[in-house]
C-alpha cells in the first residue's frame, strides 16, 4: 500500500501554498502560522484497517498516513528507536477510588527516552534526513531535547539544543550523552540547521498524532468519552484532534461523534487555560512562569490557535494544576496502578478530579489519561 502523504499547507489557512514536502519548510512564509501535513484521504479510504493486523508494534504501523514519500529508492525509511504502540492500561483500582467505571492510562513513559516526544521527533528527524539536512536544533524544556538528541544521533545528524537555565541537570546530561551540543545562554543555533521546536516544523505533529490512532485501535475502534493530556505548547492536543479527524475521514470510526479533549497545564504557567476560560482564540504570553513540571513551563506557543480550536470543537475543557496537585497525582498513579508518572502525568489526574467535581465526567464515561512521561527525571520533586 503506498503512502498517501500529499503536501503541506498553512494551518490558518491564509491562502499560501501548498508547500512541497520534498523541500525543507518551517512555518507559513506569508502569515507565520504552523504548517500541517495533508493526505489524500479520499484515496486512503481503500486502505482497510484490517491491514494493520500483524504489523510492527510501533507508530510506523500507520505508515500510509505518516510523512513518508516515494523516491527512486522506494519508500522513505523512518528514523526509529521503536517508538509508539505503548500500553493502554485499564486503571481499575484508580477508577474505584474515583467512582468511575472505565479509566485508562496511555503510558508514554514506555517510549525511547521515556516520553511521548519520541513520536514526533522520530517523524521530524525522518523528514529532516530525507530533505538533506546536516543538523537539527531546538529550544526545549526537557524531554523534547532528550528525544531530539537521541534521534539525531540515530540519523547521523548534528544536534544543537538551547535549554533554559533552570532545566534539570538530568535533562542536560541526557542530551549530552546522546552527542548533542547543549547551550543554556540563549546562543543562536548554527546556520543551516532545521529547527525542530514545537510547531516550528510540520512533522512533530504527525508523529504525535499516532497517539490518537493507537488509543482508538487499542479500544477496538471505539471512542472514549474524554481524553485528557498535559499541555505545554499544546501540540499533543492539536495532534490528537488531527488524528481523530483523519480516522473519521478514513471511515474507521463514527464520522460525527468525537471524544471531548481536555488539557492540563501548570497553575504557574497556564496561557491556554486562561485563554480558554476567557473565550479567546489566541493565548497571550504568561509572565514569570513557575512550575515543577519542566514540560509545562511554556509561556507562549505559536500553536495556541490550533490547540484552543481543538479544545472548543471537541466540547472539551482546560484545567490548571498546582505543584502540590501534580505531585498528588504522581503519587496516586503510582500507589494505585504502579505507574511511573511525571508531574505532567500527575496534572492529568488532577484535571480528571476537577471535571468529576464539576459533573462533566460521568460515572459511566470512558476516560483516557495520557501520561506523557515517567518520573525518572523528576523524582526530586517528591521530597
Amino acid at each position: 500500500m503506498p503512502t498517501f502523504f500529499s503536501h503541506l499547507e498553512c494551518s490558518v489557512p491564509c491562502g499560501a501554498g501548498p508547500y512541497d514536502p520534498r523541500q525543507a519548510h518551517a512555518v507559513c512564509t506569508i502569515c507565520g502560522a504552523p504548517l500541517v501535513a495533508r493526505y489524500d484521504l479520499t484515496g486512503a479510504k481503500r486502505w482497510p484497517k484490517s491491514s494493520l493486523a500483524g504489523r510492527e508494534a510501533s507508530q510506523w504501523r500507520y505508515r500510509e498516513i505518516l510523512p513518508l514519500l516515494e523516491s527512486d529508492k522506494g519508500l522513505d525509511q523512518p528514523v526509529t528507536l521503536g517508538e509508539g504502540w505503548t500500553p493502554l492500561l485499564r486503571a481499575r483500582r484508580l477508577g474505584k477510588a474515583l467512582g468511575l467505571d472505565r479509566i485508562y492510562v496511555k503510558d508514554e513513559s514506555q517510549n525511547p527516552g521515556g516520553s511521548c516526544k519520541a513520536r514526533g521527533v522520530s517523524a521530524a528527524v525522518t523528514r529532516a534526513l530525507h530533505v538533506g539536512a546536516r543538523g537539527v536544533s531546538a529550544t526545549s524544556h526537557g524531554h523534547g531535547g532528550v528525544a531530539i538528541a537521541a534521534y539525531a544521533s540515530r540519523a547521523g545528524l548534528d544536534a544543537t539544543l538551547s535549554l533554559p537555565k533552570e532545566t534539570r541537570r538530568s535533562f542536560v546530561r541526557a542530551c549530552e550523552l546522546a552527542g548533542a551540543t547543549v547551550t543554556q545562554d540563549g546562543t543562536a543555533p548554527p546556520a543551516g540547521t532545521i529547527d525542530l521546536s514545537a510547531y516550528r516544523e510540520p512533522y512533530r505533529l504527525e508523529g504525535t498524532k499516532t497517539l490518537g490512532y493507537e488509543i482508538v485501535e487499542q479500544l477496538g475502534w471505539t471512542l472514549p468519552d474524554w481524553i485528557i493530556c498535559p499541555a505545554g505548547s499544546g501540540l499533543t492536543i492539536t495532534a490528537m484532534w488531527k488524528a481523530l479527524s483523519e480516522i473519521a475521514a478514513l471511515g474507521w470510526i463514527d464520522a460525527v461523534r468525537r471524544p471531548r479533549l481536555a488539557c492540563a497545564q501548570a497553575a504557574g504557567c497556564a496561557p491556554l487555560v486562561r485563554a480558554f476560560g476567557a473565550g479567546e482564540d489566541k493565548a497571550s504570553a504568561w509572565d514569570e512562569a513557575q512550575t515543577i513540571a519542566d514540560g509545562l513551563r511554556v509561556p507562549s506557543t505559536i500553536g495556541d490557535v490550533l490547540a484552543l480550536r481543538a479544545l472548543r470543537e471537541s466540547g472539551g475543557a482546560a484545567v490548571a494544576a498546582g505543584d502540590a496537585e501534580m505531585i498528588a497525582g504522581m503519587k496516586d498513579l503510582g500507589r494505585y496502578e504502579g505507574l511511573s508518572a511525571s508531574p505532567e502525568g500527575g496534572a492529568t489526574l488532577h484535571a480528571l478530579r476537577v471535571l468529576i467535581g464539576e459533573g462533566r465526567v460521568k460515572t459511566n464515561d470512558t476516560v483516557v489519561l495520557v501520561n506523557t512521561s515517567g518520573a525518572a527525571y523528576d523524582l526530586d520533586v517528591l521530597g
